[in-house]
């Protein structure tokens, strides 16, 4: 796997007031990021896919991503699906997707990703691994709405599992 680079965010992409943060990432790889407390609601109706190389490097994306994202199809392609990484989400969680979708199986969770713009959208998250020959060559990410309920139970629940 070659060295992967994720910048830092652009204190002039983001909106509204924001909180700056030095974001760990696996593999010891560090990304400054603003937060901010905006969020965009997931449309009805809208599916957001993407795929990604075996180490998690986005191939392709369709419209919905690049919307509901802020960043457009060049940055995201390219980079690692952390570009997304909110720092409320417990690593926890990408520990557990990652021994799910390395075993073959296919994972579900409720995520809390990051806007380019610092804001923030959650989504219900489905991974797939795609396997080829007995080989998986990646993996296809399909995330819905969620219901507010479960977004509710993960802003409870998230803050106790760092």
């Amino acid at each position: 796997m070659g060295t992967i680079m994720l910048k830092d965010m652009q204190p002039e992409d983001i909106v509204g007031n924001s909180k700056e943060i030095i974001l760990e990432l696996y593999g010891g790889l560090k990304r400054r990021v603003f937060v901010s407390e905006i969020e965009t609601p997931y449309p009805d109706g809208k599916l957001i896919v993407s795929s990604t190389d075996p180490s998690g490097v986005i191939k392709k994306v369709n419209q919905a991503f690049v919307e509901m994202s802020g960043y457009s199809e060049s940055e995201l392609i390219g980079s690692p699906h952390s570009i997304l990484r909110h720092p409320d989400m417990p690593p926890v969680a990408f520990k557990d997707l990652w021994d799910t979708i390395c075993n073959e199986k296919i994972w579900q969770g409720y995520v809390k990703n990051l806007r380019k713009d610092g804001g923030f959208y959650w989504v219900k998250a489905t991974v797939i691994p795609n396997i080829r020959k007995g080989k998986i060559v990646g993996y296809t990410s399909v995330r819905r709405k969620p219901a507010r309920s479960k977004i509710e139970d993960c802003i409870k629940r998230y803050p106790t599992l760092f």
